[in-house]
């Protein structure tokens, strides 16, 4: 095998589908597991990737990207490259490896559930080789924080943040659990790899890499630039799926699957891509705004491959979505910054003079809207009155993307259903349309305030609330800059 040219083995090698004689389709590949969607077994012997790679090749190309970035890791280990970065820079990167590395790991199952359960050789042998991508990513992204354990104590969240039950991680765990843990081949092949990598993975990655570059962060743009070379392959796994869904009648059972995770997916990486991008990035390396990279990265590009697929986008697109891109990051990041102790970074608040100029100029209005809070909340700092910009209680979170309830315009109260008896809080329409076209999967998730309610958090006060998600003092957020961009860092020690 060896001496053979590509060509004359790889058809061969990568297509080995037959029909089965002595089993069932069924017991081959258990509904439960893999979903057919009621398309019969050979029509998906045409699945056909565009991406082709040998076990060879696979091999030699990984060898070849980890000698990159453990060599400058290396590197930069005998620098002091981490200590001259901004303090907003560090905590993008400390929110980056708390909310990504372990569910990398996760992402590893959902992988090798199609390695065993997709339904064409073909794309099994894709997915094997995307289950070893996500077990790279996973080792890598939590070797790299382990590094700088040593200068802060908040990098040990790279690998206990999945293991708690901090607000942010819950949501991040419903999310990745509904993606792919607990999901079958064809959806997650759908909604993992179609709605998930090849838009949302390239905005946390390839928008923070370029942004790493410019700020000077070498070494955490060389490791997320490794990684998405990996996403970009192992993401075309979706595209043959719709389209076979697509060609034997399901189309709307394959818009649905989209619809639902691009919804669960934005809610997430806005309150984590959106702050980092628009208030952690240094406004002299900031390279475009947080709405400017989805308009060229999502919209433009979702846009050309539904219509190239025959597909809609989806149908809350012009209501909900588009609008959020002007608000609800930033409404996160008000709320992330004012429960400050309850993250494991330091949030930073990005709202110094130049900064307020650069945000009205991307996001005209944002003085109105939202600057005038952080008056409020500058005076508080300035008089000394510090203890007025911390929470005294839990916000209202949605029981479908488990983030703070937040609105456009103040005073617009949550959308409140009942569902068996309980009372269900929602952040908007599509939330609650999420929530119910499934509720089997989600009537049993209860939600940090559900938890707090149901008197599982003790005692049932805020510093209860701290110590069931794992935050201790040394870890627990405060302001990145100490207050600096108000012109009151004195207080940072106080």
């Amino acid at each position: 095998m060896p001496k053979l040219q590509r060509r004359d083995y790889y058809d061969t090698a990568r297509d080995m589908n037959w029909a089965f004689s002595y089993v069932s389709e069924d017991e081959v590949f258990p509904e439960e597991l893999s979903k057919s969607f009621g398309i019969h077994g050979e029509e998906w012997w045409g699945w056909d990737e565009p991406y082709k790679l040998t076990y060879r090749e696979y091999v030699h190309n990984q060898a070849g990207k980890d000698d990159g970035i453990y060599s400058i890791r290396s590197t930069i280990a005998r620098s002091n490259l981490y200590d001259n970065l901004d303090a907003g820079w560090k905590s993008a990167i400390k929110a980056h490896y708390g909310a990504i590395p372990v569910p990398e790991y996760f992402a590893s199952i959902g992988e090798a559930r199609m390695a065993r359960f997709g339904r064409a050789a073909a794309w099994r042998n894709m997915a094997a080789f995307g289950t070893l991508d996500e077990c790279r990513h996973g080792q890598a992204q939590i070797y790299f924080p382990y590094c700088l354990l040593g200068k802060d104590p908040q990098f040990d969240w790279a690998h206990k943040a999945m293991h708690t039950n901090e607000w942010g991680v819950i949501a991040a765990r419903s999310l990745f659990d509904d993606m792919f843990t607990a999901n079958d081949a064809v959806s997650t092949a759908i909604q993992l790899t179609f709605t998930f990598e090849t838009g949302f993975t390239n905005l946390q990655f390839l928008g923070m890499a370029s942004d790493a570059l410019h700020v000077g962060d070498i070494e955490f743009g060389a490791l997320i630039s490794s990684i998405q070379t990996d996403e970009a392959r192992h993401s075309q796994q979706g595209e043959p799926t719709l389209k076979i869904m697509i060609n034997n009648g399901k189309k709307a059972e394959a818009q649905k699957l989209v619809d639902q995770m691009f919804w669960r997916s934005w809610k997430l990486f806005a309150l984590l891509t959106g702050i980092s991008m628009d208030y952690y990035t240094p406004l002299e390396s900031r390279t475009m705004s947080f709405k400017e990279f989805m308009q060229d990265w999502i919209c433009r590009q979702f846009m050309d491959q539904f219509k190239d697929l025959g597909m809609n986008v989806p149908w809350y697109w012009e209501k909900h979505f588009l609008p959020e891109l002007d608000w609800v990051h930033h409404a996160y990041h008000m709320g992330v910054w004012f429960w400050r102790p309850t993250v494991w970074w330091n949030p930073d608040a990005g709202v110094s003079a130049a900064e307020r100029d650069w945000l009205e100029q991307k996001y005209p209005g944002w003085n109105d809207r939202f600057g005038k809070l952080w008056d409020v909340i500058g005076n508080n700092v300035r008089t000394g009155q510090i203890e007025k910009t911390y929470p005294a209680t839990l916000p209202i979170v949605c029981n479908c993307c488990h983030i703070p309830i937040c609105s456009p315009s103040i005073g617009q109260a949550p959308r409140i259903t009942t569902h068996n008896g309980r009372k269900l809080n929602f952040c908007c329409e599509v939330c609650e349309w999420v929530w119910k076209s499934q509720p089997e999967r989600y009537e049993t998730h209860l939600s940090v305030v559900d938890r707090f309610l149901a008197g599982h958090i003790q005692p049932p006060t805020l510093e209860g609330a701290l110590q069931y998600m794992g935050i201790t003092p040394d870890v627990a957020g405060n302001d990145a800059q100490g207050y600096a961009w108000d012109g009151a860092s004195r207080l940072a020690a106080e």
